[in-house]
Formats: C-alpha cells, structure tokens, sequence
C-alpha cells in the first residue's frame, strides 16, 4: 500500500477546493492561526478537544535508564513533556471504513 503524504501546502489546495469565496491567502491564514492556536495551547497546558477530530494535549514520559547503543554504557533519560494526539470517533469511523 503506497502512502500519499498531504503537505501543509497540499492542505491549504484542499481546503480552498472545498470553499466557495475564500482566497487562498485567506486560507493559509486560517490554517497557520488553527495551528498556532492548537500549538500554543497545548504548550501552555491546556487541552483542545476538537468534538468528531481528536484531542490535542500534554502526555509526560518519566525519567528512566537507557543504553548507549555505540558503547553499552548506562545513561539518564530526562522526563520530558510531549504532545499528544487522541482520535475522535468520528475520525477513527472515516479511518476504519
């Protein structure tokens, strides 16, 4: 199965095809706003929970041991705060179809 990878410029193509009136400008604006949004509240904390799409928020990893896979040696993995991404149904019912 070949997989097709939708650029952000891509997404800014579909967008303004499925939009009557917008200009592409106008699209890109609101694509980069939405995005910046979504990063910024998350980074801040908080969860953004776009009903049908998914929820975006914060997901901590622990500290933990690790291996250097050149020499063996045991070293200290740092706790680190990532972003975090769930599926809404609607989205995972569109997947799975």
């Amino acid at each position: 199965m070949s997989k097709n990878v939708l650029s952000k410029a891509d997404l800014i193509q579909e967008v303004l095809e499925r939009t009557e009136g917008l200009t592409k400008k106008a699209v890109s604006e609101v694509i980069a706003a939405t995005l910046e949004t979504i990063t910024d509240s998350v980074a801040k904390g908080d969860e953004v929970n776009v009903i049908g799409f998914g929820k975006f928020s914060q997901s901590q990893r622990a500290a933990r041991k690790g291996r250097n896979p050149s020499t063996g040696a045991e070293i200290d993995i740092p706790a680190a705060t990532l972003p975090k991404f769930t599926a809404g149904k609607a989205f995972k019912d569109k997947v799975n179809a």
